[in-house]
């Protein structure tokens, strides 16, 4: 993983908007409506270009393809992994992102205001749902090598100081990817560790960093695990690491970073679990760095909670010091007065400026920040980034 020791570094989560063409070839193809192959490869290659210029012109020294092959951040496995189905029907009716979040039940009339707000706008309402209909294995690699092939090619086209890739983490599928086969979620968790330690190897062979997204870690706490205590929600997270250290065995640590979040959403999170509560699970993850989030209201004071615990020397942090769910754009000064404080912690050479997380996590729903504001709020990040360098290293 690219480190510096002369400034600060900047990255994000992943997720960019989609360009409107591209996502509406996505949409069709998620509904199986046929369409023009080459079409589609020619756009995608083409928005991955542009995607990457944009990170690059920006300022962004670590730049991804923007997840613009993905319909979502965790749906995409349905093209590449065998025994994901389609379920329509029943209790999975509804995507299990929208599921009832706790802190959302305590507030009726925000629930209501959400609803009212979606109802109608997404492509979710006629999809069906992935979940595992038989035994896991990674069987489709086609999608992948694409996505390896448009990301290789922009960046030779645009120099950006790094390149990253996206790949979920086996215990946030559990919740995306509902299981109907294996009825029994170690099991179906041990599988899913299996699958995508293809994938994995496959982008660090690519030269690639490997971004794992474990919301898991995070916002599963008060929706998929609510009626869980601390304690009990600990030990699934316990186990998710576990199932994720032996797929990524055969990776360095350097090569790979690790995503954590309590969902990508603007409420109230009066219910998410204190980030000191999942450190040491966090902790003992093998990829090297950490982006989690730092300016959402509900966590950006726990930037205390760090400088309190004992940290392994060998671990970079990425706070999230822009809101993805806000269309405030933050003042580089206070982006650079955040690095500031977990420069503090573990010095400057182990903090890259990131976001708290993607800009288009579900390519299809309304992006809650507007396409250029998105763009304005990174283009902040590099500039707070350039601030707070110039402090650090007078």
């Amino acid at each position: 993983m690219q480190q510096s020791r002369d400034r600060i570094l900047t990255t994000h989560v992943g997720s960019l908007p989609r360009p409107l063409d591209l996502l509406a070839l996505l949409e069709a193809r998620e509904k199986g409506e046929a369409g023009n192959d080459v079409e589609f490869a020619e756009r995608l290659a083409a928005a991955v270009r542009e995607i990457v210029e944009k990170q690059v012109a920006a300022g962004i020294d670590s730049v991804c393809d923007g997840e613009q092959s993905k319909i979502s951040y965790t749906f995409y496995v349905r093209h590449r992994l065998s025994g994901i189905g389609a379920f329509t029907g029943g209790p999975l009716d509804q995507p299990p992102q929208t599921g009832a979040h706790r802190d959302i039940a305590d507030h009726p009339d925000f629930r209501e205001r959400l609803r009212a707000s979606h109802s109608g706008t997404s492509w979710f309402a006629s999809a069906a749902v992935p979940c595992c209909t038989g035994p896991v294995s990674y069987q489709n690699r086609g999608p992948l090598e694409t996505d390896i092939a448009n990301l290789k090619a922009a960046g030779a086209a645009a120099h950006p100081g790094e390149l990253f890739m996206n790949a979920a983490s086996p215990g946030v599928l559990t919740k995306f990817v509902p299981d109907r086969y294996y009825k029994n979620e170690d099991a179906y968790v041990e599988a899913l560790a299996n699958a995508l330690k293809e994938e994995y190897e496959a982008i660090l062979r690519a030269g690639f960093i490997l971004q794992i997204d474990a919301p898991d870690l995070g916002s599963a706490r008060h929706n998929q695990y609510q009626h869980l205590s601390d304690a009990e929600f600990v030990r699934i997270a316990d186990r998710n690491i576990a199932a994720l250290n032996h797929a990524t065995a055969n990776i360095p640590p350097e090569a790979m970073r690790m995503h954590i979040c309590w969902g990508n959403y603007e409420g109230p999170h009066t219910h998410d679990v204190p980030l000191a509560t999942m450190l040491p699970t966090c902790m003992r993850a093998r990829p090297q760095a950490l982006l989690f989030e730092a300016a959402n209201p509900r966590h950006a004071h726990e930037w205390e909670d760090l400088k309190a615990a004992t940290l392994p020397e060998d671990k970079i942090l990425i706070p999230g010091l822009i809101d993805s769910t806000s269309n405030f754009v933050e003042h580089p000064r206070l982006i650079a007065q955040r690095i500031a404080l977990y420069a503090d912690i573990v010095g400057r050479e182990r903090v890259i400026a990131g976001t708290d997380c993607g800009f288009a996590t579900f390519a299809a729903q309304e992006n809650m920040v507007a396409p250029s504001i998105a763009w304005a709020k990174l283009a902040a990040l590099a500039e707070g980034a350039r601030m707070a360098s110039e402090r650090l290293w007078r």
